[in-house]
């Protein structure tokens, strides 16, 4: 008798596997942008503070995505079994692909003073 453990993956069970790769990847691809440009978007939305004090605020609003992915995980798990995971697997990359490129695209401090880091 063969071990359930022995058995190869069928062709449906690799592309989960793939799938779910690829939406780690591309979650933990927007986490590293996110903190390589933590320099760089703290003197955009923070240059009204000293330059450690806007560092860290930047590292704070980064500290804030690790904080709510759990959160994300239980609701977008749920909205999987519900709907689909093909369709939330698109709903979520779509989403963090949007709030990439809202993030390039705001107002910097300079030109909306204290709003910026609000928005």
């Amino acid at each position: 008798m063969r071990r359930l453990a022995m058995l190869p993956m069928i062709q449906r069970e690799r592309k989960v596997v793939f799938a779910s790769s690829l939406g780690t990847a591309f979650e933990w691809y927007d986490f590293y942008l996110f903190g390589a440009l933590a320099p760089i978007m703290s003197r955009h939305f923070f240059s009204g503070f000293s330059d450690s004090t806007a560092f860290i605020f930047a590292l704070m609003a980064f500290a804030v995505g690790f904080a709510v992915r759990p959160l994300g995980g239980v609701l977008f798990g749920c909205l999987g079994d519900l709907v689909g995971r093909k369709h939330t697997f698109l709903v979520t990359i779509l989403i963090m692909g949007l709030s990439t490129f809202i993030i390039g695209v705001l107002p910097s401090y300079a030109t909306v003073g204290v709003a910026a880091p609000i928005i």
